[in-house]
């Protein structure tokens, strides 16, 4: 770096990746002012004004010259607030006011406030994984979200004044927060607490188990969202590439990270008003959607038949490949989508069709085009369908309990590890059609097929299914009241 110029790395964010990206300062003489490029958005542009006031109240000296920065390469987007640490570092180097040892491995992301602080942004997983693959030291802000080892090899600075001793005085962000005080766990939810649903927790039991997708059918206030709600304690906790991923997710979108950095996998419950772009994704800049941020955890879908038509077809292609992609004119975005669907529905639009204390004063063709609204394409895709009753008044009262989230989370865990074991033994997995079925499960399931008019993909799910209730019960081959219980859990009515 000559006199008057200087060089800081850092990155831009293109969906859930953090991209290199070189800010270059150069100083010449002419009108005094900062011109930024590299296709900046607003955002960056503004930068202009919080690195001047930051610079100020950190006592440097703000430069009388023209200074030109340049965010390479040129032709990629810019997006966020994360430039204005290095546009302040880069400016200092080719001023002189810091030497330029400074920047040596360094990538530095963070906002500055117009005192001078640092402030967090939105995607420091991100950051931290580039800096990583680039063996790079990632300098950002005390309070940053990055929890665990992931804010280990990151260094924390709290203010632009804090440079002047350069960056191997900063302390690890992992002992910058050491002193904070640990958050309290939420509310521990449990399965006991819903009361005369014992069929509906057996279904719950089964889709943690073989991570099916469920739908609940019943009338208000039978406790739907009560149970899945309840579905994240009994499924197993985040392993460490899941979580890093849902944390990647989280980091990028800038929501919470506090339960899944506890190991506790997400849970997302939208309004059915939300947009097609609010759910699987879009914006600008882009960000991800709903079911993104249910990676590795769960998406709820309450009021099934009240969300856009539109929206809910565009879960089709997210629920199968597991990954939504968003063409925009730059660029394609990639975001995962591994999560497991759970929805709720009434049964006609006053919620009391088939409810024996309730008489329903729907017409069957209101009926009939209120189920039609999920469409058969998703309904197909999802694996588990069970009724849901209102519950007995008396045994509300006097607060019956039946299986709790310990118990069923420990059928879903042996569930899971009989299924390795198997696997293991069999080598590759069998198609779920192809899956053990002793002879009379399989004339069984043969003659209900037929009778049912079942099509190809609901063969399949129903097998897997089976194959679920199976491990469940730790045997090896399915049998036919495994069968007879899957096809239970898959021909009722909203189909």
């Amino acid at each position: 770096m000559g006199a008057g110029s200087a060089t800081v790395r850092t990155a831009a964010l293109q969906g859930v990746t953090a991209r290199p990206v070189k800010v270059e300062v150069s100083s010449s003489g002419g009108i005094p002012g900062l011109d930024i490029v590299g296709m900046p958005d607003t955002a960056v542009l503004e930068a202009r004004s919080r690195v001047r006031c930051a610079l100020r109240s950190s006592n440097f000296e703000l430069p009388r010259a023209h200074i030109t920065i340049n965010l390479a390469p040129g032709g990629m987007r810019k997006t966020g607030t994360a430039f204005d640490l290095p546009i302040a570092v880069a400016i200092l180097i080719a001023t002189g006011q810091l030497p330029p040892s400074v920047a040596d491995d360094t990538l530095f992301a963070g906002e500055l406030a117009l005192d001078g602080s640092v402030c967090p942004v939105r995607g420091d997983m991100a950051y931290a994984l580039l800096a990583k693959d680039q063996g790079l030291r990632l300098v950002t802000s005390a309070d940053s979200d990055l929890t665990g080892g992931w804010g280990s090899d990151a260094l924390a600075v709290r203010a632009l004044a804090q440079l002047r001793g350069g960056v191997d005085g900063l302390a690890p962000l992992g002992s910058a927060r050491a002193g904070e005080k640990d958050l309290e766990l939420r509310e521990r939810l449990d399965f006991a607490d819903v009361v005369d649903q014992e069929l509906a927790k057996r279904a719950m039991t089964i889709a943690a188990a073989g991570r099916h997708g469920m739908l609940m059918v019943g009338p208000p206030g039978a406790g739907k969202t009560m149970l899945a709600r309840r579905l994240p304690t009994i499924l197993p906790p985040l392993g460490e590439d899941e979580q890093a991923e849902a944390l990647l997710v989280h980091s990028v979108a800038g929501q919470s990270v506090e339960g899944i950095s506890r190991g506790e996998r997400p849970f997302r419950s939208p309004h059915h008003s939300i947009s097609v772009g609010g759910l699987v994704g879009g914006g600008r800049p882009v960000t991800p959607g709903e079911i993104s941020l249910a990676h590795e955890g769960v998406l709820f879908l309450d009021e099934l038949p009240e969300f856009p038509r539109v929206a809910l077809q565009a879960l089709r292609q997210p629920l199968e490949d597991h990954v939504v992609r968003i063409v925009r004119v730059d660029d394609i975005y990639e975001f995962p989508c591994d999560f497991q669907l759970v929805a709720a529905a009434n049964p006609c639009p006053c919620g009391h069709l088939g409810d024996p204390g309730h008489e329903c004063t729907c017409a069957p063709a209101k009926v009939a085009a209120y189920q039609s609204r999920i469409g058969g394409p998703l309904i197909d895709r999802i694996d588990v369908v069970v009724d849901v009753a209102r519950p007995s008044s008396s045994k509300v009262i006097q607060g019956g309990e039946g299986m709790g989230s310990e118990e069923m989370a420990g059928l879903v865990a042996e569930a899971r590890e009989f299924r390795a074991w198997r696997e293991s033994r069999e080598g590759e997995a069998h198609d779920p059609v192809a899956a053990s079925l002793e002879p009379r499960a399989q004339a069984t399931f043969e003659r209900l097929a037929d009778r049912l008019a079942l099509g190809g993909r609901a063969i399949v799910r129903v097998a897997r299914v089976a194959r679920t209730i199976a491990d469940l019960g730790q045997r090896e081959r399915v049998s036919e009241d495994d069968v007879v219980e899957a096809l239970g859990f898959r021909s009722r009515a909203l189909e």
